[in-house]
């Protein structure tokens, strides 16, 4: 009789300890690794003359993204967001750095296009040191054509850092 209380008591020692591991094992998978993300957007212009304006935008303010959502519904009904209006979605905080224009006068200027890389690279390194990891680059021109000089080029650095 001892010998089958013994293997009763093993058995639910070993189904504690089964369910214990288990129980750790999914706490750890669903302790899944969250991010806050930055966005640094490099505007620069490709306007003739130095007419154009050349920024770097980051810092904006928090905003939620559902205050701009609508959600359309398959009978064709929609929710509308609280903020239908434009000017309302529209922040006036955030970091905006003056770069230079690639072209001025007397047509394109390298040592600008030099400037503009070392700001950029500055606020890189800057962001680097401040514990964020760049993730992602995107570039992209925009012109009308060969019969419109004017334009602009754009870069988009997305970055992030575990919260």
């Amino acid at each position: 009789m001892k010998n089958i209380k013994d293997i009763v008591i093993g058995t639910f020692a070993l189904i504690a300890f089964a369910a214990i591991i288990t129980g750790f094992k999914s706490e750890e998978a669903s302790l899944v690794q969250q991010y806050e993300y930055d966005i640094v957007t490099v505007v620069e212009s490709i306007v003739p003359n130095g007419l154009g304006r050349s920024r770097m935008i980051a810092k904006s303010a928090i905003v939620d993204y559902n205050s701009a959502t609508t959600i359309r519904l398959e009978d064709g009904g929609k929710i509308k967001s609280d903020k239908d209006k434009r000017k309302d979605l529209r922040t006036k905080a955030f970091e905006e750095t003056k770069l230079l224009n690639f072209y001025n006068i007397s047509g394109i200027r390298f040592n600008n296009i030099a400037t503009n890389d070392a700001m950029v690279k500055s606020k890189l390194t800057q962001m680097s040191a401040d514990g964020w990891e760049l993730v992602f680059v995107s570039g992209g021109v925009e012109s009308s054509g060969d019969k419109d000089p004017n334009g602009i080029y754009l870069t988009r650095y997305v970055f992030k850092k575990p919260l």
